[in-house]
């Protein structure tokens, strides 16, 4: 049985993006930084995201020359959508090119987020992860999903954003697995749900 593990690039006062959705603040220069997170990206069976972000990401890692391209390209995908396989338009875009296959391909899950999500775990091989908007984020936490999280936290502060937690209807105990400082400034803290 695979495990779900939550990545999130966030910033110091807990926000994934600004109000308007933007953060190109979590792309940095530091070579360690991006080796831990290319790092993380392959150590997966699979990539999973809700549709708005495989609209974004479908078209773009195609044809992208950055570390991150080869396993997004490469690793299979599952998309969250209610509308079914017509999601999967965004990834005609990247026809033609290596790793767009791997998009046009990915599994198309419609029903319920916890038995979807059941039915992936339920595979062998390395963990999903998971790759967040604040919606889909906020969907596996509140549902109590995710087995693992692992939040890239970065040096800056927004003032006001969204947060994958400020939907939780109740506080969530959660676990310190490890950390680790970067040159840039970058902390990635992993932690599990500490349950009773």
């Amino acid at each position: 049985m695979r495990e779900l593990i939550l990545k999130l690039s966030m910033s110091l006062d807990g926000f994934i993006s600004d109000l308007a959705g933007t953060n190109t603040w979590m792309y940095g220069s530091d070579p360690e930084a991006v080796a831990f997170g290319v790092e993380t990206t392959w150590n997966a069976s699979l990539h999973i995201m809700g549709s708005r972000s495989f609209e974004v990401m479908a078209p773009f890692y195609p044809t992208a020359d950055m570390p991150f391209a080869p396993p997004m390209n490469q690793i299979p995908k599952a998309v969250f959508s209610s509308r079914g396989r017509a999601v999967l338009a965004a990834a005609t875009a990247g026809a033609g090119h290596p790793g767009a296959a791997s998009w046009a391909e990915a599994d198309v899950a419609g029903g319920a987020l916890a038995g979807e999500i059941a039915r992936l775990k339920a595979g062998d091989g390395k963990p999903i992860l998971a790759h967040g908007g604040v919606a889909f984020a906020r969907s596996l936490i509140g549902e109590g999903l995710v087995d693992q999280f692992i939040l890239a936290v970065h040096p800056i502060v927004l003032g006001q954003g969204l947060s994958p937690f400020s939907t939780l209807a109740a506080p969530a105990p959660l676990r310190l697995v490890s950390s680790r400082a970067f040159p840039g400034g970058m902390v990635a803290q992993v932690y599990r749900p500490a349950h009773p």
